[in-house]
């Protein structure tokens, strides 16, 4: 169990959010394996081209969002992990993209570590518990050691997305 705002006693199966949704937000082409880029600015830059291109969204709306809540506080919460995300106008629900970096970036993490797996998260302005319960469920995929060492190990982009499908269906059964 995950302590703090992502705790399953807040954002557990009594909460009404189904558990098993993460590869729902995911679409094949937001997902991204060894994506090359220097620094956060010039990730930012590239999860705004994959919103563009897969989402259909504003990607300069995206690096925007990001950007003012990284101001805030860094969303790599440890392990090598970040969780970036932004609320956007227009957006009708929680979408998502993913991407392994090529090599490990400065993100001014928790525990100090370079973060290779990043988990991007957008949400309407007015999904509140929505964005928070897509959060924690994020988090909770992203916390499991053994699931980080598989995304980390997967050779293509299609491996890297058939791994957040198959532990659903494994975790469903």
């Amino acid at each position: 169990m995950i302590a703090g705002p992502y705790s399953q006693a807040e954002y557990g199966p009594a909460s009404g959010f189904d558990m098993n949704e993460l590869s729902d937000l995911l679409q094949p082409g937001a997902v991204v394996a060894d994506l090359p880029v220097a620094n956060k600015k010039g990730l930012f830059q590239q999860l705004g081209a994959i919103a563009e291109r897969v989402l259909e969204v504003e990607g300069k709306l995206v690096i925007e969002r990001l950007s003012e809540r990284e101001r805030l506080g860094s969303t790599g919460f440890g392990g090598g992990v970040a969780i970036p995300h932004g609320k956007i106008e227009g957006l009708t629900s929680v979408k998502a993209a993913f991407v392994r970096l090529e090599k490990p970036i400065d993100f001014q993490a928790i525990d100090d570590m370079p973060v290779d797996l990043v988990f991007m998260l957008l949400s309407p302005p007015d999904a509140g518990a929505e964005h928070l319960k897509a959060l924690a469920q994020v988090s909770r995929r992203l916390r499991d050691r053994p699931f980080v060492a598989k995304l980390r190990g997967a050779v293509t982009t299609d491996a890297l997305y058939a791994l957040f499908a198959s532990t659903e269906t494994r975790d469903a059964a």
